[in-house]
């Protein structure tokens, strides 16, 4: 199927819009997604390609080139993660006939577990709040709720007295991607 106004730019756009309003992702997803692309259309620019005539082998030497630029495998899984959706995109949209990403492998990538906090290490950062202090009320508070309720730095700073449930005894937390779920709690140790 072929596609009027193949430009990069048309075709950047579309996509931009495709994640924002039929993928519904956040802000900052599609900025990342964006950044991908950079590394992409900087390559595609730099070999004088055209992106509807990339092919497996210019991928291969994308990866390549990352790799060469010293970006870590986890990073090169990612940009060329959102290379694939891209193409995947331009596919659906009619902007090219074939999805040269089909066979494009990615960095091996090992997944390593988070680092937490010990039982005692979190007591340990409870005890070093001094409680004689307004700040030191709410600072323990933040560290109950940090660690008890497995929160997200970033889900508690959006926390809100409207998402306690105390009867219920429940938090509505907004994550990743602006989903949400219920955490249980408890009171006192």
């Amino acid at each position: 199927m072929e596609r009027e106004n193949k430009t990069v730019d048309n075709m950047v756009k579309s996509y931009m819009r495709y994640l924002k309003l039929e993928r519904n992702l956040s802000p900052n997803t599609i900025e990342a997604y964006r950044n991908d692309l950079r590394w992409l259309l900087g390559y595609i620019n730099y070999h004088g390609l055209k992106v509807e005539a990339v092919t497996l082998e210019h991928l291969d030497n994308f990866s390549a080139s990352l790799h060469d630029q010293r970006i870590t495998p986890r990073s090169q899984a990612r940009i060329l993660s959102g290379v694939r959706s891209f193409f995947r995109f331009l596919l659906l949209d009619g902007f090219i006939d074939s999805d040269p990403t089909e066979l494009l492998m990615s960095p091996h990538v090992r997944n390593a577990l988070p680092d937490v906090l010990s039982t005692a290490e979190v007591d340990r950062l409870e005890a070093s709040v001094d409680l004689s202090k307004w700040e030191g009320q709410r600072n323990r508070a933040i560290i109950e709720v940090l660690f008890s309720c497995g929160l997200r730095v970033s889900e508690l700073v959006n926390l809100k007295l409207s998402n306690l449930y105390v009867e219920e005894k429940f938090l509505r937390v907004t994550g990743k991607g602006d989903k949400e779920r219920l955490v249980l709690y408890q009171t006192g140790h």
